[in-house]
């Protein structure tokens, strides 16, 4: 017989073991930064090729907003503020991973001060910089490369994207 919500162990149990067998999703959460110039930051990671947004994974429960600002934290001694949504991506399933959901949030411009701050930490960056948005674009990987440039549509225009993935091409405005 199915718990009801008058038994509230059971119906706990319940609702806890249904929460079980449901999807997980892997979450990114990338942070778009500037300097006073108007140039972007980009990091190196040390552990796959090429540069990358300032950012990461959230961890288990994790809300992604607090996931890249603990990250900036970790991997580049940089305390930040989120500003808002940029874009959400939904990436299909490639290679070995599964999909996931790819934020970008708006971190704002880097004063001149707050910049001489930063310093790569933990190990999983090789260098970073400053960027103008072409030479940003053609660093690059291709699908971060679309979704970075839909984040600097989102920032001007100030409506963020939904984006699914690279393969489809398209870019959905959201009106969040």
């Amino acid at each position: 017989m199915k718990p009801t919500p008058s038994d509230p162990a059971a119906w706990n149990a319940y609702l806890a073991e249904g929460n079980a067998r449901q999807a997980r999703k892997r979450v990114a959460a990338d942070v778009l930064l500037r300097d006073a110039a108007g140039d972007f930051l980009l990091v190196k990671p040390t552990y796959k090729p090429g540069w990358d947004l300032p950012g990461g994974m959230a961890e288990a429960n994790e809300a992604p907003d607090l996931a890249a600002i603990r990250e900036l934290r970790e991997e580049l001694c940089l305390t930040a503020t989120i500003r808002g949504l940029l874009v959400v991506d939904w990436v299909a399933p490639h290679g070995p991973w599964d999909d996931q959901l790819a934020f970008i949030f708006d971190g704002g411009a880097i004063d001149s001060d707050t910049a001489a701050e930063i310093r790569l930490a933990d190990g999983e960056l090789s260098e970073f910089g400053y960027f103008p948005v072409g030479e940003a674009k053609r660093l690059l990987r291709p699908r971060l490369a679309h979704r970075f440039m839909a984040a600097v549509t989102a920032l001007g225009d100030g409506v963020p994207r939904y984006l699914r993935g690279e393969a489809s091409g398209t870019a959905a405005k959201a009106g969040m």
